[in-house]
């Protein structure tokens, strides 16, 4: 019998279909044996997705995503995870204590602020008014953050195969800037005060897009060794990564760059749109125990927190 897990799904508070309560019952349908909560730019699902696993006996785990800015790192300005942008990273964060959700929804109160005037500009870009098109689509009212998928799918009617299209030739970003994206040394700084756990998500070179949103495109491949090494001097001691996105070769480097660098490996697959599954079947393979291993001692981190 497998033990699927999930530590990668979003929800309404960022972009998605599901409502968090909902997110939890796909996953309990699903057959997964525990899932995790990684809304952009907010832990404000966080309580209901809680709530609902406690209510439905399926235990599960919070954190956030966020883009942090490394221009000025040994990174540089080289591409690393974000197809659209060459100076940031997206990194998330893992097993959030829930006595630290005030000090994290503090944190990104300012990135929520400056990714509304960026939406705002890129709405007029697209021909959306904000206000009527977009904001209606999302949570943000209750806490939750609006994506470039909220303004793509009120560009495509909401359709999310619309969505996708427009996503993987998309000519009307307009770049995130430093107040939208923290350092990324203040975003590590931030994770270890607070008990939390900052991963690296690695993308690897794109060929056939997995989720028919990414163009074919080279992103950290060509210089993994040495991403590893500025990443551990960075003060990062963890990567997560979707088995179904990568091919075997690219995970096995992955996996062995983790282990010489002695760092936490967290899976999950990405979910924010309806029809994708919630259970991961490349995950079943053995060498993935790990990471089944590691979805539960996420838990159990938040768990023994006071």
């Amino acid at each position: 019998m497998y033990k699927d897990v999930n530590n990668h799904i979003h929800t309404t508070y960022s972009f998605s279909p599901y409502t968090p309560a909902q997110a939890v019952r796909k996953a309990k349908e699903a057959g997964l044996a525990c899932a995790g909560i990684v809304d952009h730019d907010t832990i404000a699902g966080a309580p209901e997705f809680l709530a609902e696993g406690q209510r439905l006996g399926l235990p599960v785990t919070v954190g956030f995503e966020m883009r942090v800015y490394h221009a000025h790192t040994p990174i540089g300005r080289r591409r690393t995870n974000h197809p659209d942008q060459e100076d940031i990273s997206y990194l998330t964060f893992h097993a959030v204590p829930r006595q630290c959700f005030d000090a994290v929804t503090a944190f990104l109160a300012p990135v929520r602020k400056a990714r509304e005037e960026r939406n705002r500009a890129m709405c007029t870009h697209l021909g959306l008014d904000y206000q009527r098109d977009v904001l209606p689509l999302s949570m943000f009212d209750k806490g939750g953050s609006v994506t470039e998928r909220h303004i793509l799918f009120a560009k495509a009617g909401g359709d999310y195969a619309g969505l996708n299209r427009l996503k993987a030739g998309f000519t009307d970003y307009i770049p995130a800037g430093r107040g939208e994206c923290p350092d990324i040394e203040a975003a590590v700084a931030f994770a270890r005060e607070t008990g939390v756990i900052a991963a690296y998500p690695y993308l690897g070179d794109v060929t056939n897009s997995v989720t028919g949103d990414k163009k074919p495109q080279a992103f950290e491949d060509g210089y993994l060794e040495e991403l590893f090494g500025i990443l551990h001097a960075l003060g990062i001691r963890a990567i997560s990564y979707m088995p179904s996105r990568n091919t075997r070769d690219q995970l096995l480097r992955v996996r062995a760059l983790c282990g010489q660098y002695g760092m936490t490996q967290i899976c999950g697959e990405d979910i924010n749109s309806p029809g994708q599954p919630f259970i991961c079947e490349a995950l079943r393979d053995p060498m993935f125990d790990n990471l089944r291993d590691m979805a539960w001692a996420l838990i159990e981190r938040e768990r023994a927190q006071p």
